[in-house]
């Protein structure tokens, strides 16, 4: 089935927008996981540890709004329909997939290990379970080896999400996602996207570097940062030697994570978890 064909047997996809460098892509953003919710409306997938692309027919567009310089022999068999994805190689790996998004001059060997994890179909009207079947005729009609659906399922209850979650961990994967299969594609923040891990994870400004002892004399010991509502508090844990050596300059923003907040609102037992991805 030709893709011309395959738009017109959907007839559910809004115009195709032009990339717009820094302008950003009219994307659906998640909420925290809470438990009073039904599970048995959501599908649940794994929670890709990439780089969230917006395909726009044309290009390939960062979260930010800057345009990847994806080869073109990467996107020439992507269909001319919206979608909202990961660039994903495998987990643990976001700094390198980071990397190689980010350059300029795109190297074909390193593209080459790359996959577009599809999630959603932003133009279409259709309810979220319809939007994963017409994905599935999309990625079916590509000739495109880079294309790819996220894995999607239904759970019974909380115990078996709490399965689950447990299972993506021990993989190696960084949580879940939760999506209300009567839900319509909203660009915002809704409830209807949930994020489900074992700790929250948030961003802030690095202020002041503070050296270290021991092991790490002559080197990072801690960071103070300071969060976007004025709560400042040092992270120390989390990071590699390489990072320790080389640590965020100051005023770079680092994502970090965290267990809970003091009465005071401070992140509990923050740890380093990378340099912001700004692009």
């Amino acid at each position: 089935m030709s893709y011309k064909t395959l738009f017109f047997l959907l007839c559910l996809f809004s115009p195709l927008s032009h990339a717009n460098e820094n302008l950003s892509p009219p994307i659906q953003l998640a909420t925290l996981y809470h438990q009073d919710i039904n599970v048995q409306a959501y599908w649940v997938s794994e929670k890709l540890d990439g780089v969230r692309a917006y395909w726009n027919g044309k290009q390939l567009i960062s979260k930010q709004g800057n345009v990847f310089n994806a080869p073109k022999w990467f996107i020439k068999d992507f269909p001319p329909q919206p979608l909202d994805g990961e660039l994903w190689i495998n987990r643990h790996l976001f700094e390198k997939v980071s990397g190689i998004a980010r350059k300029q001059q795109p190297i074909d060997q390193e593209w080459r290990k790359i996959s577009f994890m599809i999630f959603d179909l932003p133009g279409s009207d259709a309810d979220f379970t319809s939007r994963l079947q017409l994905i599935k005729t999309l990625i079916k009609s590509s000739e495109s080896a880079y294309l790819k659906m996220i894995k999607q399922q239904r759970v019974e209850n909380n115990e078996q999400l709490q399965l689950l979650l447990e299972q993506t961990l021990t993989k190696g994967g960084e949580g879940l996602m939760l999506h209300k299969g009567k839900a319509y594609y909203q660009v915002k923040r809704s409830k209807d996207l949930m994020k489900l891990k074992k700790y929250e994870d948030a961003e802030a400004v690095v202020i002041e570097h503070f050296s270290g002892k021991g092991r790490n004399t002559g080197r990072l010991g801690s960071l103070l940062v300071e969060t976007k509502e004025g709560i400042q508090f040092k992270i120390g844990t989390g990071f590699s030697d390489i990072e320790r050596e080389n640590p965020p300059p100051i005023g770079a923003t680092v994502t970090y994570k965290y267990t809970g907040k003091t009465k005071n609102n401070v992140p509990r037992f923050a740890s380093f978890m990378r340099i912001r991805d700004s692009y």
